[in-house]
């Protein structure tokens, strides 16, 4: 029998796929956002698509505030940004 893959729902698009294609966004204990490449580390994780668009989708629409239920400074938005075309680059 097959392994069964976990699906995660981009909060850019809206579209479920399997969770080791996308990119976890983290919100700390301490109440920091940050990027989890290795998905593992612990606090509330929303995922988004290792794609410019769908990140711009997600601010635009505030889906990752949704999905921590906090309002989101737009440097930490910048922040994230940075770090999310540093990790395309490797």
């Amino acid at each position: 029998m097959a392994k069964k893959m976990p699906l995660r729902k981009c909060v850019g698009c809206g579209e479920m796929i399997a969770k080791k294609n996308m990119l976890r966004i983290l919100k700390t204990t301490e109440g920091d956002i940050k990027l989890d490449p290795t998905g593992k580390e612990n606090g509330r994780g929303a995922y988004l698509h290792f794609d410019k668009e769908c990140f711009e989708k997600a601010v635009k629409l505030k889906g990752l505030e949704r999905s921590f239920k906090m309002s989101i400074d737009p440097v930490i938005y910048e922040k994230l940004k940075k770090e999310m075309i540093d990790i395309e680059a490797k």
